[in-house]
């Protein structure tokens, strides 16, 4: 009776968290109280049970998803709730790198070279009897007018950072500290262990992208037209009497006249991404109820295969002598670790993986 109630307690410890300690600690001292009022009639009652046969055997509980027992259980077998690992997968994100922009390339104007007549001397008179005089006079030509061009300034960048989800939060059970004195996780060898549910925060990845701080364009400069001075005679005085006529002389020069003006032309740039990996949870950690060894279905032969299976793996388990001690169970839960199996209690599913029948 006392192995029952102490069962309940820890179970009903383990489903409500480390804050019913104090409550469990209580409730286990009513009982053991209880227990020692009764201690005379129990020993009657245990005298006319084993006269009355299997009459007098008690019933145990029908087993569920919610109950306190373990569903299925076998006559012969010891279960606990252990805590099962969570499982996870490997994502790939297509996340972006760099935005899209654009770009201008430049076409520049385009010329011809062209021959033109200029005046350079006009047409005169000359007098026979007293001939006319003459003077130089400079004049400027153009030669190549006033132009404007685009000069292409190229874009500009900037990097940022941003934050990506790797792994979001979530809660694990772990074990919880005995407030008895000592530093056991469990209140006695006939309790399961005190588990707590506590939260893991999210993990993020910081990555590096850039984006336009300012697109790419042009801007226009302005190139002066040119010009050539030329010289030329042109008539002072006249002459006064016969007249005789001098004609005009030409000057042939080459001028660049614009055929084509400039032209601006956008070509777009595509986005960049890439592709990053992270794990994501599929199932979360929880309290299952398995099968495990006790005191009811092991051997020291069981303890010491289990020992020898634990050393030829790479695990020290201490001592092969068949107890099941500090450094056999602390060597039992790391392979449970490494392993992704479910840890908090020696399980028969640990000792199949481990090759013990």
């Amino acid at each position: 009776m006392k192995k029952i109630l102490l069962t309940s307690a820890v179970v009903a410890m383990m489903l409500g968290g480390c804050s019913t300690v104090g409550n469990v600690a209580g409730a286990v001292g009513s009982a053991a109280g209880s227990v020692a009022k009764g201690a005379a009639n129990a020993v009657t009652g245990t005298a006319n049970a084993v006269a009355n046969g299997a009459s007098n055997v008690a019933r145990v509980p029908a087993s569920g998803p919610n109950s306190l027992y373990p569903p299925n259980a076998k006559p012969g077998q010891c279960y606990a709730r252990v805590l099962t690992p969570a499982t996870y997968k490997t994502v790939q994100e297509r996340v972006l790198a760099k935005a899209a922009g654009a770009d201008f390339d430049v076409i520049p104007a385009k010329y011809q070279t062209v021959t033109e007549r200029v005046l350079v001397s006009e047409a005169t008179t000359k007098l026979v009897v007293v001939p006319e005089t003459y003077k130089t006079v400079t004049q400027r030509v153009l030669v190549e007018p006033a132009k404007e061009t685009l000069v292409k300034v190229p874009a500009k960048y900037k990097t940022v950072t941003e934050k990506v989800l790797v792994k979001p939060a979530h809660t694990a059970w772990k074990r919880g500290s005995n407030p008895l004195p000592g530093s056991r996780t469990k209140l006695d060898q006939t309790t399961g262990e005190i588990m707590c549910l506590v939260k893991i925060p999210a993990v993020y990845k910081t990555v590096t992208k850039q984006v336009v701080a300012r697109p790419a364009g042009a801007v226009k400069k302005v190139i002066p037209a040119k010009y050539k001075t030329i010289t030329k005679r042109v008539v002072a005085t006249k002459a006064t009497t016969k007249q005789v006529t001098i004609p005009a002389k030409y000057k042939t020069v080459q001028v660049r006249k614009l055929v084509t003006p400039n032209q601006i032309v956008k070509k777009p740039i595509p986005a960049v991404y890439k592709t990053i990996t992270k794990r994501v949870v599929v199932n979360q950690p929880k309290l299952e109820w398995r099968s495990i060894l006790c005191e009811t279905n092991t051997t020291p032969d069981v303890i010491r295969r289990l020992q020898v299976a634990l050393k030829s793996k790479g695990y020290n388990p201490g001592r092969t002598d068949g107890v099941l001690g500090t450094e056999t169970l602390r060597a039992v839960v790391k392979y449970q670790k490494a392993n992704n199996l479910p840890s908090g209690q020696l399980t028969i599913g640990t000792l199949r993986s481990l090759g013990v029948q």
